[in-house]
């Protein structure tokens, strides 16, 4: 491996060394082991999102003109003119916690994040802008913002959409990673001076990078990041949305390569700002619920070749 971007720890699995690895993420702490072989088990099948039905596109209470099968809005925008809106923000029907709502992509039909363009992309960032705005104001300093595509990946309509989760408090996860940011600064710092691709790299977009994580718990994990950005206030920072715009070619590249796939998207807004996106393509079974050590079965670096070079 380059050392321009070092494992921090890489030791050999007993008689499997020759294709199983152990690794450790240090954004996250979590252990992983990359064991490619297991990929060739019985069963081992991609899972996809299911092609749409008439039903679906019949009922759909995302779509342009079923506005009354919603809650009413919170945000619309464009908040004023003739051509009707863009993107909607309603309350979650079902909520999980104190508040927490649901931001509608786009007035047509589109099942994918793939599917809007630079426009469609920019428009989502401003709504989350704009409501996180709304959440501070309120006592709510934390907005965990997130995209499920796909019903694996815990979508219950396939119109395309995000959840906007309003926290007293920064999440655990976001907590945990404030110990190693220097550790992942300097290792962003790193690739981001390389003069050719990473083995890594996936794509670039002015300071913009999206990379497959060496430790990547899941086939086609990618880390979105401005590796020299320090954000002060993530929804207020114009990373926010050229990396929504660098996910949206992400999934597109993905999609390329595997097809229609589901999976999940969250962005972590704590001292670096980032966007993680995990493809739903792993069953997590014993060893990674109990053990806490996820096994992934194709090379971060291989995942971040084919997704370099599919089509966006």
């Amino acid at each position: 491996m380059p050392a321009a971007f070092p494992r921090l720890v890489a030791s050999p699995l007993g008689e499997s060394s020759l294709t199983s690895e152990l690794r450790r993420d240090p954004l996250s702490g979590r252990t992983v082991v990359i064991a490619p072989g297991r990929a060739r088990r019985p069963g081992a099948v991609r899972p996809r999102i299911e092609t749409p039905t008439q039903e679906e596109l019949d009922t759909c209470p995302f779509c342009a003109g079923r506005e009354h099968m919603t809650p009413p809005e919170t945000l619309r925008l464009p908040e004023h003119g003739a051509g009707g809106w863009q993107v909607r923000v309603v309350p979650n029907l079902y909520p999980a916690f104190e508040r927490q709502e649901v931001a509608i992509h786009s007035p047509r039909h589109v099942r994918s994040f793939a599917e809007l363009g630079d426009g469609e992309v920019e428009l989502v960032a401003e709504a989350w802008r704009v409501r996180a705005r709304a959440a501070r104001d309120e006592g709510f300093p934390y907005v965990h913002a997130a995209i499920n595509e796909g019903r694996l990946a815990g979508a219950s309509l396939a119109h395309s959409h995000s959840q906007l989760v309003w926290l007293r408090d920064e999440p655990p996860a976001v907590i945990q990673e404030g110990d190693a940011e220097a550790a992942v600064c300097e290792m962003l710092k790193q690739i981001q001076h390389q003069s050719g691709p990473a083995e890594f790299e996936v794509q670039r977009a002015r300071d913009v990078l999206a990379f497959c994580p060496p430790a990547g718990r899941v086939p086609y994990e990618v880390l979105i990041t401005n590796p020299g950005a320090k954000e002060g206030d993530a929804y207020e920072s114009e990373g926010l949305r050229l990396g929504l715009i660098v996910l949206r070619d992400v999934v597109r590249r993905l999609r390329a390569v595997e097809g229609p796939v589901p999976w999940n998207a969250w962005v972590h807004a704590g001292n670096h700002l980032h966007i993680e996106l995990v493809p739903r393509l792993t069953v997590f079974a014993g060893v990674e619920l109990g053990a806490g050590i996820y096994v992934n079965t194709l090379a971060p670096e291989e995942a971040a070749a084919r997704l370099r070079n599919a089509p966006t």
